[in-house]
Parts: C-alpha cells; structure tokens; sequence
C-alpha cells in the first residue's frame, strides 16, 4: 500500500510535467488500487469480528461492501479518463515521451512487488480477489502506458497517449461490472 501510494504521488507529479494522460490515468487507477488495498485491509479486519449485539449476523458482508466500493471507484475513475482521453484525441497537447517511457518502466516494477505481494493472499474471498484485480489491471495499464510513451517517442504522434488511457479505461470498466455483478448478487441473496 505505501509503495503504490509513493509511486503513484510521483506518477502524478511526472504526469502533469510530461502532459501524459496516460500517466495521470494510471495514477488514478493506482489510487483506487490504493483504496481498494486499505478497504480490503479494514474490511478484512471488521469482517473477522465475532457477531454480537444487534449483530447477530456477524460482519462477514463488510468485505462484500468492499469489493462493491472498489468496483464503483473503478467505474468513476474510468469516466473521467475517457471523458478526458476524448478531449486529447480532439486536440492533443505535447506529451514528452521520454518521460513517459521512464515513470512507466519504474511503474512495472512497482505493480509487479505489488502483485507478488497478493498473490501470496486467500484470493476466495471477493475482498481480496477485488483488491487483486485493481492491482494486477494496474500492471497490465502500465505496460501499455510504457507501450504508448514509447509510439509517441518513436513516432511524435501524440495521440498514442489517449488512446492508452482509453484502453487503461477499458480495462478499469471490465473490472468494474465483473466485481460490481459479483457484490450485488451476494446482497440480493
């Protein structure tokens, strides 16, 4: 959690000084990987409580809600970047891609630290398993920013940018409706 919050602080800064959507949507996909990371971690805990009081139920659908949170910031998240990668394919701004390339390639070692760190978790529960799709997205977003910020090297075609972040937005939707239509049929149970 506090690597991914690090680096995603540093995605941000290199995102706005390279003019990269693509950057700043990965941060933004990082963001919600951090707080699917946290919620998953809180949830965990309050859901391992024993029922008691008006509780009767116990708490195990806390991690449910969880995984319910995560798939709605998914679908936020992935609003604004395709709202935000159409205005760049309409008029695209200079994206340097250099700089791209080298806060994606550090982005990839990050993901991966993280997604071993998970794969080692109880992936049954669709807490955990929530959490783990943000991240392993994430890393699959994060190579295709690098793929993009080296086109736009490559090329000077600076429309590679949006286009990555139009696919980092697939990608978020996806994940979205598999954990938002995972959660609402264990609440309509």
């Amino acid at each position: 959690l506090g690597l991914l919050l690090a680096f995603m602080a540093g995605e941000v800064v290199a995102g706005l000084l390279a003019g990269s959507l693509a950057l700043l949507a990965d941060a933004g996909h990082m963001l919600t990987d951090a707080a699917a990371l946290a919620g998953a971690l809180v949830a965990s805990r309050i859901a391992g409580r024993r029922a008691r009081g008006i509780w009767t139920f116990g708490f195990g659908r806390v991690e449910i809600l969880a995984a319910q949170a995560n798939g709605i910031s998914l679908l936020l998240v992935a609003a604004w970047i395709v709202y935000a990668a159409v205005r760049r394919l309409i008029a695209p701004p200079e994206v340097h891609g250099l700089v791209v390339v080298a806060v994606a390639c550090a982005g990839i070692a990050v993901n991966l630290a993280a997604t071993a760190s998970l794969l080692r978790a109880n992936r049954a529960s669709l807490n955990v398993r929530g959490a783990y799709i943000h991240v392993a997205n994430d890393l699959a977003a994060v190579v295709g920013t690098a793929i993009a910020g080296g086109l736009v090297l490559a090329t000077g075609w600076a429309r590679f940018d949006p286009i990555a972040g139009l696919l980092v937005a697939a990608l978020m939707l996806r994940s979205s409706w598999s954990l938002l239509r995972e959660s609402g049929r264990i609440f309509l149970e």
